[in-house]
């Protein structure tokens, strides 16, 4: 099942078959979790002209390969923002909670433009795709991830952190316009910043992950997009980190901040 007829099943169905080929470990991958809450909300409201401006997934419990229901409820509809809910239950428990703002343009005397700037990288045909590692979970073949600073997850560096190129995976995903729900999808691919660091291969999980949309989308899966993670913080089995993601021509698209529960 392709993302596209996965959000149409979300669309006209309560319940929804989580499609293989997406488990991070025993479990779902949480961008794809995130993704399928978000597009819950973008068909719940049903309005173009409001777009995302932020939300919040808190990633309650593990989901497994099996059916899930999405109940959305919209917690206040105003003249500019709408605010919505959404729950991904399993197993009679919720398991992954969206909290989302929505907005239409309005007039303001206000502009300020000091977003921070995309990184200089090398062209990414100068560099090399990781390649799936046996061991690293089932869900990074949906993606193509080029490295261009810091190291691979679970190398023993001495600092966290990196940055590269990334993109759907053309053999797996025809190209098609990008939307928010595939942002959170793919944004969310990119190990924790602190993974490098491991000195063995262990577990790690987002807990909560918030996004802020900074400027509309106007790529397609098969674009490439620039990424750079900083931690700010880790210590007793937790890291807090964010993150920003540019298009290709340089554009910023979102700015995340993550909590990580570190299993190492």
């Amino acid at each position: 099942m392709s993302l596209a007829q996965l959000y149409q099943h979300i669309e006209h169905n309560e319940w929804v078959e989580i499609p293989e080929g997406w488990l991070q470990g025993r479990t779902i991958y949480g961008g794809l979790v995130a993704g399928m809450m978000m597009h819950k909300a973008v068909a719940t409201i049903a309005d173009p002209q409001r777009r995302l401006l932020s939300c919040n997934v808190t990633f309650v419990g593990p989901v497994q390969l099996a059916p899930v229901r999405l109940s959305a409820e919209i917690l206040r509809q105003g003249k500019s923002v709408t605010t919505i809910e959404v729950r991904l239950w399993q197993d009679d428990a919720v398991q992954s909670i969206l909290l989302a703002s929505f907005g239409v343009p309005r007039e303001s005397t206000i502009a300020v433009n000091q977003e921070r700037q995309a990184p200089d990288f090398p062209e990414v045909s100068s560099l090399k795709i990781a390649e799936h590692h046996p061991l690293a979970p089932q869900c990074f073949q949906q993606m193509d991830l080029a490295w261009v600073d810091g190291q691979y997850p679970c190398t023993a560096s001495k600092k966290p952190d990196f940055s590269g190129w990334m993109r759907f995976n053309p053999e797996r995903h025809d190209n098609r316009k990008m939307t928010v729900a595939d942002l959170l999808v793919s944004m969310d691919m990119w190990p924790p910043g602190v993974l490098p660091m491991y000195k063995t291969m262990a577990p790690a999980s987002s807990l909560t992950w918030t996004l802020t949309y900074v400027h509309p989308l106007q790529s397609s899966l098969h674009n490439w997009f620039k990424y750079k993670v900083f931690t700010d913080y880790a210590a007793d089995g937790y890291a807090t980190e964010y993150a920003h993601l540019w298009d290709e021509n340089d554009q910023l698209i979102a700015i995340a901040r993550q909590t990580v529960t570190v299993f190492a």
